[in-house]
């Protein structure tokens, strides 16, 4: 996986290069990590519904092709785009969705943070009251064929820190994940992230962790880089 480190990108132009990219790519062009920041937006994934934007002001709204509702990216924040052939990869769509997720995960951990996931609800999510606890969350999701309904997405006691959103064409992904780092957090209340309302949205700042963009970056980029291998 070539890494592409595109600094302070501008969002419509990083969508428009990733689907370029994936369009033209064929059965030999490897795959690459694009692993950049944007200025403050709102982006509406494919599943958005325009009552979970509150009062966006100032911000601007982008419609997205990703899957998902409604998130914001901004600066402190670190985007990881994968654009990887599946196929040539050797698994499907809901194992690249774990392994993203267990690279945030991993990413986390280098930081002495505990991530967690919770069933029905894509993303990493932490402990607020103790961001280190190994304690395993009752809202977690449960293994094939456990008895019962899954169970509604419960954040309680959670903040989520970081959030997915993907696309799949031609069995290539494009777009990925988003790890607050240090941001401003106002902008998420104006909105329910990810379609939940009151929904606490955290970064590694606010739960005491102090590192720059740059090393959170490389972590993560070298996690995705290990997990996404086929």
């Amino acid at each position: 996986m070539q890494p592409r480190h595109l600094g302070r990108a501008d969002y419509a132009e990083t969508v428009e290069a990733m689907q370029r990219f994936t369009q033209e790519r064929g059965d030999g062009t490897p795959d690459e990590l694009w692993v950049c920041e944007h200025p403050p937006l709102y982006t509406q994934g494919v599943a958005g519904q325009a009552s979970h934007l509150l009062a966006t002001a100032d911000i601007p709204v982008f419609a997205s092709n990703r899957g998902g509702q409604v998130t914001y990216h901004g600066p402190g924040q670190v985007v990881a785009y994968p654009l990887v052939d599946l196929r040539r990869a050797g698994y499907f769509v809901k194992e690249y969705v774990y392994r993203i997720e267990e690279a945030v995960i991993r990413t986390l951990g280098h930081f002495g943070v505990t991530g967690h996931r919770v069933a029905g609800a894509p993303g990493i999510y932490v402990r607020l009251d103790d961001p280190g606890s190994h304690a395993v969350l009752p809202q977690r999701p449960q293994h094939a064929g456990a008895a019962g309904p899954a169970p509604a997405p419960d954040f309680n006691g959670l903040g989520k820190i970081a959030a997915l959103g993907i696309k799949v064409s031609r069995h290539c992904t494009y777009h990925g994940v988003a790890l607050n780092v240090d941001m401003d957090l106002e902008p998420y209340s104006r909105i329910n992230p990810c379609g939940y309302a009151g929904l606490a949205t955290v970064d590694l700042s606010t739960i005491g962790v102090h590192t720059t963009w740059d090393e959170a970056a490389a972590v993560l980029a070298g996690q995705l880089a290990t997990r996404l291998a086929p």
